[in-house]
């Protein structure tokens, strides 16, 4: 599947498992120091649920970076193509490194018999997740969209309006992704209104496709 309408499906399988990725984990794991314990005693189910999807918003986010790329054809900048590449990458991965560490968490959490080390190791996975996520993969995340966006303004795939608000959402990532983690909602709603018009545009993607090849 290589048509526009492959990259339309793949990024709205994306913006649907990460968003509820990030509504599973901030719902369940608070970002400040307090109840640094019992929260993932109580919140371990849904945080579970997290890591299971993670995977396949990665797949899809996959699939979703192949066939927009492919979209490009001809009209692929090299310089831009290569951020575009590393920065989507880098935030999978983060992401990713992200969640297993929370999968750890919830499976050595029946294990630990030490209180006070209990607590440290919990604090410390917290932390590292949220740094993880918030401080890295956020910013990879805008990046990500920045690059999209200038490839965009120069081919003129893409609306003039989605390009401006592509740089305006990558810019407020980049700016408030350590304050709170439901900044990190505005990366999969991203996805979603370009996804969305990736599929009311198809017919035109496709036509200049045909010419181009």
């Amino acid at each position: 599947m290589k048509t526009p309408r492959a990259a339309a499906l793949a990024g709205v399988a994306f913006a649907l498992l990460f968003g509820a990725t990030i509504i599973l984990i901030r719902t369940r794991m608070p970002e400040g120091i307090d109840d640094s314990t019992t929260w993932l005693d109580q919140g371990s189910g849904g945080i579970t649920t997290a890591t299971i999807l993670m995977p396949f918003a990665g797949i899809s986010f996959l699939w979703f970076i192949a066939v927009v790329r492919d979209g490009l054809g001809r009209y692929e900048d090299r310089f831009f193509a290569s951020v575009f590449l590393g920065s989507g990458f880098l935030f999978l991965a983060m992401m990713f490194v992200a969640t297993a560490a929370l999968a750890a968490l919830v499976a050595s959490n029946k294990a630990m018999t030490d209180p006070a080390a209990h607590r440290d190791v919990i604090e410390f996975g917290k932390m590292f997740v949220l740094s993880t996520s918030k401080t890295y993969a956020l910013r990879m995340a805008a990046v990500f969209m920045m690059s999209l966006a200038a490839i965009w303004l120069k081919t003129g795939l893409m609306p003039r309006w989605l390009v401006a608000l592509s740089y305006l959402a990558a810019l407020t990532l980049l700016v408030v992704s350590d304050l709170n983690m439901w900044a990190a909602m505005a990366f999969p709603v991203w996805v979603l209104v370009v996804s969305g018009l990736i599929l009311a545009r198809a017919g035109v993607f496709e036509e200049i496709r045909a010419r181009i090849d």
